[in-house]
C-alpha cells in the first residue's frame, strides 16, 4: 500500500471513530442490560407470569380477551394483541386513544385460559424503558433513530478502515502481539488493535443490524405503501372501519389459511401493520429461525374473511431477523453471555481508542508515526 493510501485510510479511521465514539459508548452501555432484559424484568418484578393451571385447560376467545382489557381502559381502543415467542398462556393487549397513537399507550396482560387480567405492564416508564429509549432514539423520536443509524454507518467505516490498517501495521509483529516492553500507551495501542480484531465479526453484525433497526419505521411504511396497497387496491376509496367485527373469527380464519403456523401478533385496523379496513394477523413458524419470521394475513375487519395473504417481502424479513440478532436473542442464555462479553470488549476498544487519541501529542503520536512509516515501506 502506498504511503498516500495509508494516510487516507488512517484519516478515515481516525475521524469516523472520533465522530461516533461517544454515541457508540452510550449504545454499548445501554445495550448491555438490554441483552438481559428478560432476567432484569424478573428481578425487578415487571415480568408477567401466568398462574399454574392443569394441562389442557380450556382457552377463552380473543373477543373475551379484548372485553377483559376494555374493562381496565374503557376509553381506549385496541391496537395490538400479541403473545411471547415461548409463552402462549398470556395475551398482551396494547391500547391507545386512536389506532395510530404513539403516546399514552396502555397494555393489559390477560390470561389466555381464564380471561382474567393479570397485570398492566408499564410501556412508558421504569428503568428498562429509559434504557431502551436511549438505546433506540436518545429520546429524540424518529430523528434520533436516523441519527443513530448514521453513527452506525460511521462505526462500519471505522471497522473497515481499522481492518485495512491492521495488516500493514502488524506486518513485522506476530498476529495479536502486545509489545509489553514498550510504553503503557504503546501497549494500549496493541491491545486496542487486538481487541478490535477479536470483536470484528460481532461488531459488524451488531452494527449492521442496528442500522437496519433504525430504519424500521421507513421499512414498515414502505411495506404498507407497496405490498399492502397493491393487495388491497379494491378497498381504495372506501371509508375506514369504525366498528370492527369479531377478532376471534378473524384469527380463526387466518389460522385456517396457515394451520402449521402460530400467532405472533394481531394489528387492528388503522395501525402501522394493517390497513384502514383489515386486521393484520401475523403468523410465525415453529422453529428457532422461522419463529422470528412472520407471514401477514389480512382479514376483513367487518366480515372476518381473509382478503389477502402473501409472504413478507425480503426487507421485512431482514428487519424481523435483525431485531433479535442485535440483542443476542436467538441462542438462549449462552448467547446472551457471549453478547455481553463482546459488548464489554467493544467498550474497551472504544475507551482505549479515545485514550490513545487524547494522548496523541505524547508517546502514542510517535508510536503511530513510526508504525505508519514502517507499514508504508
Amino acid at each position: 500500500m502506498t504511503p498516500r493510501a495509508l494516510r487516507a485510510w488512517s484519516w478515515l479511521h481516525k475521524w469516523s471513530s472520533l465522530a461516533s465514539t461517544v454515541f457508540l459508548l452510550v449504545l454499548c452501555l445501554t445495550g448491555l442490560p438490554l441483552v438481559f432484559h428478560h432476567q432484569i424484568g424478573q428481578w425487578l418484578g415487571t415480568e408477567v407470569v401466568s398462574p399454574p393451571l392443569p394441562g389442557g385447560a380450556p382457552r377463552v376467545t380473543l373477543d373475551q380477551v379484548m372485553a377483559a382489557a376494555k374493562t381496565r381502559f374503557p376509553s381506549k381502543v385496541g391496537m395490538y394483541v400479541s403473545q411471547e415467542l415461548d409463552d402462549d398462556t398470556i395475551w398482551y393487549v396494547t391500547m391507545g386513544d386512536t389506532p395510530g397513537s404513539a403516546t399514552g399507550l396502555k397494555q393489559v396482560a390477560v390470561d389466555a385460559r381464564t380471561g382474567a387480567p393479570l397485570a398492566e405492564p408499564k410501556l412508558d416508564r421504569g428503568l428498562m424503558f429509559v434504557v431502551h429509549t436511549i438505546h433506540v432514539d436518545l429520546f429524540l423520536g424518529p430523528w434520533g433513530k436516523l441519527f443513530l443509524g448514521f453513527m452506525g454507518l460511521l462505526m462500519l467505516a471505522a471497522i473497515v478502515s481499522g481492518v485495512v490498517l491492521y495488516a500493514p501495521f502488524m506486518r513485522k509483529l506476530r498476529f495479536g502481539e502486545v509489545r509489553r516492553e514498550r510504553s503503557a500507551r504503546a501497549k494500549w495501542l496493541d491491545l486496542h488493535n487486538l481487541l478490535g480484531i477479536v470483536t470484528l465479526t460481532w461488531a459488524l453484525v451488531v452494527g449492521a443490524t442496528g442500522i437496519v433497526n433504525t430504519w424500521a419505521d421507513l421499512v414498515i411504511e414502505h411495506w404498507r405503501d407497496d405490498q399492502v396497497a397493491r393487495l388491497l387496491s379494491h378497498y381504495r376509496g372506501m371509508p375506514p372501519v369504525t366498528q370492527s367485527g369479531s377478532l376471534e373469527k378473524a384469527f380463526a380464519n387466518a389460522r385456517a389459511r396457515e394451520p402449521a403456523m402460530k400467532i405472533a401478533f394481531i394489528a387492528f385496523p388503522g395501525t402501522a401493520f394493517s390497513s384502514e379496513h383489515h386486521y393484520g394477523v401475523f403468523l410465525r413458524g415453529r422453529t428457532a429461525l422461522t419463529g422470528r419470521l412472520v407471514k401477514p394475513v389480512l382479514v376483513d375487519a367487518i366480515t372476518g374473511e381473509v382478503s389477502a395473504s402473501r409472504p413478507a417481502p425480503w426487507y421485512m424479513d431482514a428487519l424481523l431477523l435483525s431485531q433479535p440478532l442485535h440483542f443476542g436473542d436467538y441462542g438462549g442464555v449462552p448467547m446472551q453471555w457471549l453478547w455481553a462479553l463482546l459488548d464489554v470488549l467493544t467498550l474497551i476498544v472504544l475507551g482505549s481508542g479515545l485514550y490513545l487519541w487524547l494522548g496523541k501529542r505524547g508517546p502514542v503520536r510517535r508510536v503511530l508515526a513510526s508504525d505508519l512509516r514502517s507499514a508504508a515501506r
